[in-house]
């Protein structure tokens, strides 16, 4: 007789309290406004220019529907408003709106009722479609960090928008749209055990427990309430520590944007103007002047267009870092940027693969550096290659040295001290005297004529760091125990120099791991320091899991407070267990061990 089937097992869900957060494994619910601002609205919008371009030819053909005796000839020059009024059709154009009306709320009812998700112990995973059903799941322990998105519309009302950052290539699993209270709470829950905790965070968010509002009027005028006040004092404030928070002035934010544009808008003016001047002189010299007067007027009619250009695009970089904020929290490092539409992006430890410190000529007399960094994003390479997305990538958009120093303490907080020589007065401003770079050598240096003795490397059992650039000073930081690999290259002239090109592979980003023109010999005792470093950070590294360590403090912690309140217990006859040898190896090689069954303490069994 086989034994009945089992039923399958579901996830496995922590242990958390159902009042408190969202984490309990079940199914549920985006907010009830989600298809209005995921394209409801915009298709609102159009349905209502249509309507109001072809009023003329709706009406004709509606009116010809519902009244085909009527006298509709004159409609088409006239308004179709007035005709129902004239004709005493009120009633029926009243009907035609509000099933219009009901069509709409209907089919966002369907959008929204079938849009789900859920977060257990192991996962987060999302489904939603009608006719094409779609179902996505993010690993906890991939988590790369969890970005939180207010669009200025839904930010009015208190909405935001949630996206889980995978690891993988169109990994990212969005959540939207949640109250803005509840999609912190979320938040909150899926890093708290990406970090292996055992249980979701048990805290309120905003101050506002679930269910402690009684309407959904009442919601609805606390969500806008929430909204408006973070307009003016900024968001995510409530859990960051406030001796950890780095902010940008607006006036250097504003004059950095202004001298990074200024090159560029140089540069562009200059083939501008040449490629004018040489049409105007050719004109001029065939002895046409209306001719070139005409030219030079067109010619100034598509700069206006460039010059608009240029100063959207630079708002639009000034207006995405306005009100920049990076801080420490209990889940990760919080970055936030924005003025309307508002970004906050959470960064568990562990999850960045290399760091960049940059500063332009320009920015050198005002002691400016900006900080960019490589992490998984998620998304697929046309993606990565957008404006927003390499938004991401920039952790200070312009900070001064001390602002540097901060940030990567949050980034880096494994870092020791002894590298902070490498990083500042041999690495970002050397070299110096003693110089503990490996730099070009100088039979090499016709590749980089002005760099050469600032284009070399260092190692640490923690990280590489890799400098060069003069017109544009670089520093490199790969941490030892997320670098994804390391390679050497050598042409022709390259062996006949002795001389190798060495690169440190990450992930896709903005920071690029390339030297020239190394020594080979060195490069090659690079190549097996780099190895051996990199296996033992990695051995150690706990980055991925950063709570299961304090977890397991708080238990040794607690049991040893038991052991130390409990006195020891003297076994008994009845207790004792005495030790048993384990048997001899069973035909398949293995040790058993059998114990002795223990009394029972709830009577004999029957």
């Amino acid at each position: 007789m086989s034994e009945p089937l089992l039923p399958p097992a579901s996830a496995p869900t922590p242990p958390v309290d159902e009042r408190t957060t969202l984490a309990d494994g079940a199914w549920h619910r985006m907010h009830p406004l989600t298809p209005l601002f995921k394209g409801g609205l915009v298709l609102i919008i159009i349905a209502g220019i249509v309507i109001s371009n072809m009023r003329e030819r709706l009406g004709f053909w509606f009116f010809s529907l519902v009244a085909p005796d009527a006298d509709i000839d004159g409609l088409t020059g006239g308004d179709p408003i007035d005709w129902v009024l004239e004709n005493n059709f009120v009633l029926v154009g009243l009907g035609v709106v509000l099933g219009v009306l009901v069509l709409f709320i209907g089919i966002f009812w369907l959008v929204w009722r079938f849009q789900e998700f859920r977060i257990t112990g192991e996962h987060v995973e999302v489904r939603k479609g009608i006719l094409f059903r779609s179902q996505r799941r993010a690993p906890l322990d991939r988590v790369q960090g969890v970005n939180l998105t207010r669009p200025f519309p839904a930010r009015i009302i208190g909405l935001a928008k949630l996206e889980v950052v995978g690891a993988g290539t169109d990994a990212n699993v969005p959540l939207e749209y949640l109250a803005t209270a509840r999609a912190e709470s979320v938040r909150a829950d899926i890093l708290r055990l990406a970090s292996g905790a055992r249980a979701a965070r048990q805290d309120r968010i905003a101050g506002v427990a679930p269910g402690a509002l009684a309407t959904a009027r009442a919601q609805l005028v606390n969500s806008v309430n929430h909204g408006v006040t973070d307009l003016i004092t900024g968001v995510d404030l409530a859990d960051v520590q406030a001796e950890s928070v780095v902010k940008i002035p607006t006036g250097r934010l504003v004059g950095s944007h202004l001298l990074s544009g200024v090159l560029w808008f140089l540069f562009f003016a200059l083939i501008y103007v040449a490629a004018l001047g040489g049409v105007a002189w050719s004109v001029f010299r065939d002895g046409d002047p209306e001719g070139g007067i005409i030219i030079l007027t067109m010619s100034v009619g598509l700069a206006v267009p460039f010059i608009i250009a240029t100063i959207g695009v630079t708002w639009a970089q000034i207006s995405k870092s306005l009100r920049y904020s990076i801080a420490s929290t209990p889940d990760g490092v919080r970055i936030t940027y924005g003025l309307l539409t508002t970004v906050t992006e959470t960064i568990p430890p562990g999850r960045i693969f290399a760091v960049d410190i940059t500063q332009s000529l320009l920015w050198r007399p005002f002691g400016w550096w900006v900080v960019r960094i490589n992490r998984m994003s998620g998304k697929s390479l046309a993606q990565q290659q957008s404006s927003s997305a390499q938004q991401f990538n920039v952790v200070l958009p312009v900070g001064t040295r001390a602002d540097v120093e901060r940030v990567l303490a949050l980034i880096l907080p494994d870092a020791p001290e002894s590298v902070r020589s490498l990083i500042w007065e041999n690495g970002a401003l050397g070299p110096s005297e003693n110089d503990p770079y490996e730099t070009m050598p100088r039979r090499a240096a016709w590749r980089r004529p002005l760099s050469w003795r600032r284009h070399g490397y260092a190692v640490t059992p923690f990280a590489l760091f890799q400098r060069r650039g003069v017109v544009w000073r670089k520093l490199v930081i790969f941490p030892l125990a997320r670098l994804q690999g390391f390679s050497l290259s050598q042409g022709p002239i390259d062996r006949l120099q002795r001389v190798t090109g060495v690169q440190a592979h990450s992930v896709t980003g903005p920071v690029q791991g390339v030297l020239a023109g190394i020594e080979r010999d060195s490069a090659l005792g690079l190549l097996d320091e780099v190895a051996r470093f990199t296996a033992l950070a990695a051995a150690q590294d706990r980055g991925h899991r950063w709570a299961e360590a304090l977890e397991e403090a708080l238990d040794q912690a607690s049991a040893s407070d038991v052991a130390a309140a409990v006195p020891p217990v003297a076994p008994t006859a009845a207790t004792a267990v005495p030790p048993v040898a384990p048997t001899a190896p069973t035909a398949a090689g293995t040790v058993t061990v059998e114990w002795p069954e223990s009394p029972r303490q709830d009577g004999p069994s029957a």
